[in-house]
Order: C-alpha cells, then structure tokens, then sequence
C-alpha cells in the first residue's frame, strides 16, 4: 500500500500512519495469512507417576465396514509405558455403550484421561503417531494376506507393545511388565530370575524411575527442537485478541463458508491467565 499511495502523495510519517492504519483494521486482522513463526514455546506434558495412571485416547474412523458391523478403532495409549490397547467399535455406538466399554477396558486400571485441545494435534502427538503406525500395519496385513481389518488387530496390537520405542528405549512391553515378551521367535523357557515379595516391588518402583528419566531427557530434546522453530508469545489480563477458527464443512460465518470465512474472529478480551500459554 505504501508503495502504491507515494506515487500520489507524501507527508512526514508516511510509512508509519499507513502500517498503523493497516494494523487497526478489523477486516484485514481477521482475513490476512499470518507469516510469522508459531507463537508459543512449547509447554511439557507432566510426567505420570506410575503405569495406565494418565491415558490419551483417539479414533481411527472411516475404515472399512467388516462383516460384524465395525468401521472404527479406538486406541487407547499409556503415557509412561506408551503401551497401546486397540479396541474395535462402530461409530454408531452411544455414548452409554462407549462408557461401559471406557469403564471395564480403561477406569479400572485407576486411569486418568488428558484432555488434549481440538485441532491442536500437538498436545495429542503420542496418539497421532500411534495410528499413524496402526494404520500402516493393518494396510500391509489385508494386502498382503486378505481378509478383514479387523482380525489382524490382536497381532497388530502384540507388534506394536513388541516393537522399540525411542523415548523410553525399550519396547513398552518390557516397560509394563519390566521383562522382555517371549514372542514366537525366541519361544523358549526364560532363565532371569524371578523377583518376589519386597524385591519384586522395589524392582518395579526402580523401573518407572528409569522410564521416567528417560521420557525427561526425550522431553529435553524434543523442547529444544521444536522452540528453535518457535517465538516466545505472551498476553496479560485486559489484552484484547482474536480466536483462530479451524474451517469446519458446512459452518457459514459472517455470511461466508468455506474457503471465503474469516481466518479470525473477535476482538475477545483476556479475563484471566489458565496455563503458561492458556488463557
């Protein structure tokens, strides 16, 4: 604008007056692209104490319809041990179904289930990448072998505890039960002795530590890549800020769908401070 407006016209400030009135206008808040890095840092998940206390959970959706009516799987993740449990549903189950099912898969474990925020994969990247893999491995089973989706899940789901997960540098077999699983390769008697009474409990205590000082020092790094790419962004009480709104099909705002609807609504003022990077 700038630009295009001195061919015609000069005063003292020129470029200042027009940034500031580029600045001030509604309209142009709310449809312009943002170039800028993410604002943020990255904030860490705490750590669980002790195994199934915290869970995450997610649904892969939209798979194809199986003979016993599931087109569903919901994958339900330990955040210690990263072990995962996949359970077969339909999307037409009601919420009373999926809660007795949640109560005897899940609740009597003593869980706790993390909230992750919608459209924001990052607080839920662990589950992301969990179907990510589920889904790469059933691909591979029916076309390799045939069949439905849903009879490879078991074997789907013993690969994947079975299988080494970086953060914690173990597979999350081993680091639910603290010991390797006998699979079908090395199908033999274990010599390791076998802990009993007090030495089984401090066994198990001393094995959390590890996972957790590993998960600690994978958190570390994670944080320091990721805030490279990062600004610091911070807001106090009073500020008045615009809501990014995720496109959602079929939604109208401001009398515009889809692609034409505003990237931004508000101004919304900030009444108090929930988190490091919440409001």
């Amino acid at each position: 604008m700038y630009r295009d407006l001195r061919q015609h016209y000069w005063w003292s400030g020129m470029r200042r007056d027009i940034a500031d009135y580029v600045s001030r206008c509604l309209s142009c808040q709310q449809v312009k692209a943002e170039h800028l890095r993410p604002g943020g840092e990255l904030q860490r998940l705490p750590i669980p104490e002790w195994i199934w206390e915290r869970i995450t959970m997610d649904f892969v959706v939209g798979l194809p319809r199986t003979s016993r009516g599931l087109d569903s799987i919901w994958v339900i993740m330990d955040r210690l041990t990263k072990s995962a449990h996949f359970i077969p549903v339909h999307t037409s189950y009601s919420a009373e179904r999926l809660a007795r099912i949640c109560i005897r898969e899940v609740d009597e474990l003593g869980t706790r289930v993390d909230l992750s925020t919608a459209f924001h994969q990052q607080t839920d990247g662990q589950s992301e990448r969990t179907i990510q893999v589920l889904e790469d491995m059933l691909r591979a089973c029916v076309m390799d072998f045939g069949g439905q989706w849903d009879q490879y899940l078991p074997l789907a789901e013993f690969a994947y505890n079975n299988s080494y997960h970086s953060s914690i540098q173990m597979a999350p077999f081993e680091a639910l039960y603290g010991r390797r699983c006998r699979s079908p390769v090395g199908w033999f008697e274990s010599t390791e002795p076998m802990p009993r009474g007090t030495d089984l409990m401090r066994e198990a205590l001393d094995h959390v530590r590890v996972i957790q000082d590993r998960l600690r020092t994978a958190q570390s790094r994670h944080q320091s890549y990721e805030d490279r790419r990062r600004r610091t962004l911070k807001f106090v009480v009073g500020d008045r800020v615009f809501l990014r709104v995720s496109p959602m099909k079929g939604v109208m705002r401001f009398g515009r769908r889809g692609k034409l609807s505003p990237r931004y609504i508000g101004l919304f003022e900030i009444l108090r401070t929930v988190g490091e990077v919440a409001y």
